[in-house]
């Protein structure tokens, strides 16, 4: 397993965290919080002499250089990229100052124990000549036994150490946040995506189809409908126009061109009129909706039809549709058997995933026996 920061190194076997270069790095990492420290340490009692305020501006100034230190010395124990996030200035300026007042003392003497003991104990004879060459003995193999434990301390200390940094640069919400707009960016491409593979199949392939089925009915007319040509004419024609419809239904699945240019209700009633289960459509909206809220309402509509139609053995249902305090809720019911269960693999995983992307939230009711109901809830801002 690769790992990538000093917490991640320590669930390593004994003898391959030994032999690595974390407790290394880590020493290092420690080590290096004196620098920033004893520099500013320095500047700032270097400039008491010139005054009261001068010590505090040069404290200020050397905030910002202390922020790239702590941010570049990282690598070290968190080989995981930093995102930038917002109000990121203040946070490391935050951290500046923790540093300076604090954190680079603490690591230095907590490296200095965490070091000094053991060497102490293994340099006991050169240390304390007058001690009896057994005590002396057993207190230099205590410290060769002690260093396995200071390689995992200093480990431990550096990667809580860093772990605090980052928590401060860059807290977890932040790449959550992050997360879910490349998620958002990702969702956005594919139905681009998809838009432009339906005008190309819709322009291209099914306008040669269309052709085509014209040329071939030309030709049946002036052939004999009991000649074998004529009968082969026929049976091509007629397979043209399956696969015209069949390619048509396809452009419609790929992305509904209704919904481009009537807007969600009237793809909405699109949708349900083509379903084998009667549906009852009442979506009433005063205009059209953000395109993202659109594609995804539609999404989740066509995803409860298609449902419906294979799993619920409904007589009928029903879809719903209204924006209240500027979100829009969808329901999709039925009188089918109800049972409906995400674990089942029906695709509810797949609709709460979708409307999470554009912060939507999907509930279901749907006991055995039924009756099932479906709401979606779609923020419009």
């Amino acid at each position: 397993m690769l790992n990538r920061t000093a917490l991640e190194a320590l669930t390593q076997r004994p003898l391959p965290f030994l032999g690595s270069a974390w407790p290394w790095r880590c020493a290092a990492y420690l080590l290096a919080g004196a620098v920033p420290g004893a520099a500013v340490g320095a500047a700032v009692f270097a400039t008491i002499p010139l005054g009261v305020v001068a010590a505090p501006v040069v404290l200020v100034l050397c905030l910002p250089l202390v922020a790239w230190f702590e941010r570049r010395r990282l690598r070290l124990v968190d080989g995981v990229p930093l995102p930038e996030v917002p109000g990121g200035r203040g946070r490391e300026a935050g951290l500046a100052v923790v540093t300076v007042l604090a954190l680079w003392w603490i690591d230095l003497v907590m490296l200095g124990f965490t070091v000094g003991g053991p060497v102490v104990l293994m340099l006991s004879p050169v240390v304390q000549p007058e001690a009896e060459p057994g005590v002396a003995a057993v207190g230099s193999v205590a410290g060769v036994l002690l260093l396995p434990v200071a390689a995992y301390t200093i480990t431990a200390w550096g990667g809580a150490r860093g772990a605090m940094v980052r928590a401060m640069l860059a807290p977890p919400g932040s790449e959550l946040n992050e997360v879910l707009r490349s998620r958002a960016r990702l969702v956005d491409a594919f139905e681009t995506e998809r838009r432009r593979i339906e005008r190309d199949l819709h322009d291209g392939a099914q306008q040669r189809l269309v052709s085509l089925s014209m040329a071939l009915g030309m030709a049946r007319l002036d052939l004999p409908d009991d000649s074998p040509a004529g009968r082969m004419v026929g049976q091509a024609h007629e397979e043209a126009k399956r696969a015209l419809a069949e390619l048509r239904e396809l452009i419609r699945g790929v992305h509904s061109q209704v919904l481009t240019e009537r807007g969600l209700g009237a793809a909405v009633r699109d949708v349900a009129g083509r379903s084998p289960v009667p549906v009852d459509v009442d979506v009433e909206l005063a205009g059209r909706l953000p395109a993202p809220v659109e594609v995804t309402a539609y999404y989740v509509v066509s995803e409860a039809l298609a449902n419906l139609a294979k799993h619920s053995r409904a007589t009928g249902g029903a879809v719903t549709g209204r924006v209240e305090g500027g979100t829009l809720v969808v329901e999709v019911r039925d009188d089918g058997v109800g049972g409906a269960d995400p674990a089942k693999g029906t695709g509810l995983t797949g609709l709460a995933d979708r409307l999470a992307v554009v912060d939507g939230r999907l509930s279901l009711s749907s006991p055995i026996g039924g009756p099932t109901l479906m709401r979606a809830e779609i923020p419009c801002a």
